[in-house]
């Protein structure tokens, strides 16, 4: 049989909008369970915290690993990031030979391709970082003042441009040479489909998306 430890993580302020966080991850790992598991299957513990992604100490992340070591069972998480937002530490789980551990929202990813999922978001969420600093000192060197109402709302448009630009800029290996190529929208939102790139909502790609995105690579050249 097929043993499972689930674990779960949420922020205190997901946590606070009435346990959201958690009501997301319960269902994607059902959907995990019910549609991608070998079967018959065990869910032998459930394990979760509520703190920040940026914090290292997890105790309930601790307490179940030591019961994946111990019994051999695979951990199941519904998304990577709730493992670690960090590729050093995912690394780490995933040179643990007591450790296996599925990811609900990736059912057939490997580890290769885990690896790989985990450097992009941790590239992206830099180049998000970077992109938003330099669109506020932009704004400031134009001699906008950054306060009150007005310019809250600049500097959220700002960080909502600079993520769109960052997730242009993600997709565009893949995107630029198939249009270069001659082909379609459809296609090449079939393509990226096939590929399990989500949209930034987490949804399929269509073609006036992709539309979408090379016209904002084209103005940022």
């Amino acid at each position: 049989m097929q043993e499972y430890v689930v674990y779960k993580r949420v922020s205190t302020q997901e946590q606070g909008r009435s346990g959201l966080g958690l009501e997301a991850q319960e269902r994607d790992i059902g959907l995990f369970l019910d549609g991608f598991s070998e079967v018959p299957y065990a869910v032998v513990a459930t394990f979760t915290d509520i703190l920040s992604g940026a914090d290292s100490d997890r105790p309930e992340l601790t307490a179940a690993l030591d019961v994946c070591r111990k019994t051999g069972a695979t951990l199941l998480v519904s998304k990577l990031d709730r493992l670690s937002r960090k590729v050093s530490a995912i690394a780490a789980l995933m040179d643990d030979k007591r450790l296996t551990f599925r990811v609900a929202s990736m059912p057939y990813a490997d580890k290769f391709q885990l690896h790989i999922y985990a450097a992009l978001a941790e590239q992206e969420r830099e180049f998000i970082s970077m992109r938003t600093r330099a669109a506020l000192a932009e704004a400031k060197a134009k001699g906008k003042k950054l306060g009150g109402l007005r310019d809250k709302t600049m500097k959220r448009n700002a960080v909502i441009q600079a993520n769109a630009a960052a997730r242009a800029d993600k997709v565009a290996g893949i995107i630029e040479p198939l249009r270069e190529a001659g082909k379609p929208l459809r296609e090449i939102a079939d393509h990226l489909n096939k590929a399990r790139v989500a949209t930034a909502r987490g949804g399929q790609w269509q073609a006036s998306q992709v539309k979408r995105v090379l016209d904002r690579l084209s103005s940022a050249e």
